[in-house]
C-alpha cells in the first residue's frame, strides 16, 4: 500500500559534498531498506529562485545523481527520477492552485525569510510564491506517507497536509457519501465495525489521537475492502470526505553534523566544502590549510579546541579516546595543529574512498545514469497517473 511511501528530492546543484552526505544521503540509504522510497531531481524547483540563470540543469542533475548512487542509494530499492519528466506534477500543481488560499502561501515561514536572504534576485513571481504548493504536489502525487525533513521544513509538510485535507473535504464527498461509508464499514464484520465506530466517535468528539491511530490500524488490516471503500472510510474517520489525497507526516531527520572547513555550515557558495569526489591530494590540502585556534601563533602556544574549526570535525571522525588525545595535546601544546588534523584527514579519506570508486563506474559510462533515471521516471509516472485519474474523477474532469 502507498501509505508507507517515502518521498524526498534535491535541487540539481551538481556534484555534492560531505554536508549533503551526512545531512541527507546517509539517511536516504537507511530509509530505502525500510520503506518504498522515491527520490527525485527537483529541477523545476531550481527555477523558482534562479529562472534568469538556470545554468545547465540537466548536467547538474546528472552529476548529482552520480553522487546519490556513489553514496549508496540503490535504484533496485528506491525509485530515482526527474521532476520535469513526470508532467503530472505540473497538472496537480495547477489543479491545487485553484483551491489554495493566497493567505496560506504568504504565511509559509520560509517565504519572507527567503525574500530577505535572496534580495539580490527577482522573487516577485508566482513561481516563487507558489513553490510550497509545487512541493505539495510533488508529495501528494505519490500519496507519500513520510517526508524526511529537518525541523525548518516541517511547516511545508503541515501546509501539504492542509491542502490535502481541503481537497478531500471539497471533492471527497460524492453523492451518498455517508451511506456508502456505513455500508463499507459493515463489510468489516459486526464486531470490528462496532469497535471502529466507537473509536471514530472518540476521535471526532473528544479529539482522542490514540483512538484515531487504532481506527486507522483497523482499516490498514482489512483485506476484503476495495480501495474505494477504504479511502471513503479513512476520510469519514477523519471528518473529511473520501481520502483521495493522503496527508503526509514529517519524518524528522537530524541536522548534519558536518561543518565546513571554516566552522560555518558546509556550502559550495562559502568555498568551505569537501566534495564527495575530491581527489585524496585535494582533501589533504584542504584540511591541512584549515584555520585553527588563532591563539596558537607558535607551535609552543597552547590552544582551545572549542575555538578551533578542526574540533567539530573530530566530533564526526574521531572516537572518544582520540578526542581526549586532541584536547589534552592542544591545551598543553603537546601536539601541533598538523598532528591534530591528520586523524581527520585519515577519516575523511577512508569515508570517501568507496564513494569515489562507485562514482567512477557511472562517470565511465554515463548511459548507466540515464537508464536508471528513465526506468525511475517510468515507475514514477505510473504512480502519478493513478493519482491523477482519481483527482480528475473527483473534480469532474475525467472525460471518457
Amino acid at each position: 500500500m502507498y501509505e508507507s511511501r517515502v518521498l524526498s528530492g534535491m535541487r540539481p546543484t551538481g556534484a555534492l559534498h560531505l554536508g549533503h552526505y551526512h545531512g541527507v544521503l546517509r539517511n536516504w540509504v537507511r530509509l530505502q531498506s525500510e520503506f518504498p522510497c522515491l527520490y527525485f531531481v527537483a529541477d523545476w524547483h531550481a527555477l523558482t529562485t534562479d529562472y534568469q540563470n538556470p545554468g545547465d540543469v540537466q548536467k547538474s542533475g546528472q552529476d548529482m545523481v552520480v553522487d546519490w548512487l556513489a553514496a549508496g542509494v540503490d535504484p533496485s530499492q528506491a525509485t530515482l527520477f526527474v521532476q520535469s519528466l513526470v508532467p503530472e506534477h505540473a497538472e496537480l500543481h495547477l489543479l491545487l492552485s485553484m483551491i489554495a488560499p493566497l493567505g496560506w502561501l504568504e504565511r509559509v515561514p520560509t517565504y519572507k525569510d527567503q525574500l530577505e536572504k535572496l534580495s539580490d534576485r527577482d522573487l516577485a513571481t508566482y513561481g516563487f510564491l507558489g513553490y510550497p504548493l509545487l512541493q505539495s504536489a510533488d508529495i501528494l502525487i505519490y500519496r507519500a506517507k513520510y517526508v524526511p525533513v529537518g525541523e525548518d521544513q516541517v511547516p511545508h509538510v503541515e501546509f501539504t497536509r492542509e491542502i490535502a485535507r481541503r481537497f478531500n473535504h471539497l471533492y471527497g464527498r460524492d453523492a451518498g457519501f455517508e451511506d456508502k461509508a456505513k455500508a463499507a464499514a459493515k463489510k468489516m464484520g459486526a464486531k470490528k465495525a462496532r469497535l471502529w465506530h466507537e473509536l471514530r466517535k472518540k476521535f471526532l468528539e473528544q479529539g482522542d489521537g490514540e483512538a484515531l491511530k487504532r481506527a486507522q490500524a483497523l482499516l490498514d488490516g482489512q483485506q476484503n475492502l476495495s480501495r474505494g471503500d477504504l479511502e471513503r472510510l479513512y476520510g469519514w474517520l477523519e471528518g473529511t470526505g473520501k481520502r483521495i489525497l493522503v496527508e503526509p507526516d514529517a519524518l524528522l531527520t537530524e541536522a548534519s553534523r558536518m561543518p565546513g572547513l571554516d566552522g560555518q555550515k558546509m556550502s559550495k557558495s562559502y568555498g568551505n566544502a569537501i566534495a564527495l569526489r575530491d581527489e585524496p591530494d585535494a582533501v589533504t590540502r584542504k584540511i591541512r590549510t584549515m584555520p585553527t585556534d588563532p591563539a596558537r601563533v607558535k607551535r609552543s602556544d597552547p590552544g582551545n579546541p572549542d575555538k578551533c574549526p578542526v574540533w567539530p570535525l573530530h566530533q564526526v571522525y574521531s572516537d572518544q579516546a582520540r578526542r581526549a588525545w586532541v584536547r589534552e595535546g592542544c591545551t598543553t601544546a603537546g601536539i601541533g595543529c598538523l598532528e591534530c588534523k591528520q586523524p581527520v584527514i585519515d577519516g575523511v579519506l577512508a569515508e570517501l574512498a568507496p564513494i569515489r570508486e562507485r562514482a567512477q563506474t557511472y562517470l565511465d559510462d554515463p548511459t548507466l545514469v540515464k537508464n536508471i533515471l528513465a526506468d525511475g521516471c517510468d515507475r514514477a509516472r505510473r504512480l502519478a497517473t493513478e493519482t491523477m485519474r482519481d483527482v480528475r474523477e473527483a473534480m469532474g474532469l475525467l472525460y471518457s
